[in-house]
């Protein structure tokens, strides 16, 4: 995953707000993330949380684990979804796994598509019109910052982060993140907060691992 191309997708942001009347603000990435309940580590596997660098203007942060071996992942557990309800993206910040199947919906009670556009090359990477009830599935190809927006109502626009890691998480409104089920070992801590991309490699202990990450 291109750092640049994902600093400059975070730092030009996209209008995460429904279409009916609002203004695009770019800074604004996605509204505070809840605070998960705490998971519970094990002897074998980590759980890793720490706080990272909070953004301003609700925008949000994103902390990506890759390990530094090649590794071969599970298939995920559950599709990720992103709805159309109100004129408005639903989450409008969502993290899919690359290769592996999202699913985007329309549950409104008009016509609405989905252009999905490739940070990286400006390239298209799907446009499907979708009526009410209807879906559609999408396995990205690559890593990388993905902008969402319906042509039908230019207001309405999300963003997706495609990772070949399921290691992944967005940070609530205080920087506070947890992820689970981290196999021991060596990793590069990815962390985008708006324009700023910060990295670490780290060597993660099974159990409770406190991974801070500061500007």
């Amino acid at each position: 995953m291109s750092n640049w191309v994902i600093a400059t997708a975070l730092a030009i942001g996209v209008s995460l707000g429904a279409c009916a009347g609002q203004q695009d603000n770019p800074e604004t990435l996605a509204p505070a993330a809840e605070a998960a309940p705490p998971a519970v580590a094990s002897a074998t596997t980590a759980v890793v949380s720490g706080r990272v660098p909070v953004v301003g203007g609700g925008a949000a942060t994103v902390v990506i684990l890759k390990p530094m071996a090649a590794h071969e992942f599970p298939a995920q557990a559950a599709k990720p979804v992103m709805d159309q309800i109100s004129l408005t993206f639903t989450p409008p910040l969502m993290i899919v796994r690359t290769g592996q199947p999202a699913e985007f919906r329309n549950s409104d009670d008009v016509l609405h598509n989905v252009r999905v556009r490739e940070e990286a090359t400006k390239g298209g990477a799907f446009n499907v019109a979708l009526p009410t009830g209807g879906a559609y599935d999408h396995a990205f190809e690559r890593d990388g910052f993905y902008d969402v927006g319906c042509d039908i109502h230019p207001g309405m626009s999300a963003l997706i982060v495609s990772a070949s890691t399921p290691f992944t998480a967005i940070a609530d409104a205080q920087g506070n993140y947890s992820i689970a089920d981290v196999p021991p070992g060596a990793y590069e801590v990815a962390v985008y907060a708006g324009s700023q991309t910060i990295e670490r490699k780290v060597e993660i202990a099974a159990g409770a691992f406190q991974l801070d990450i500061a500007s």
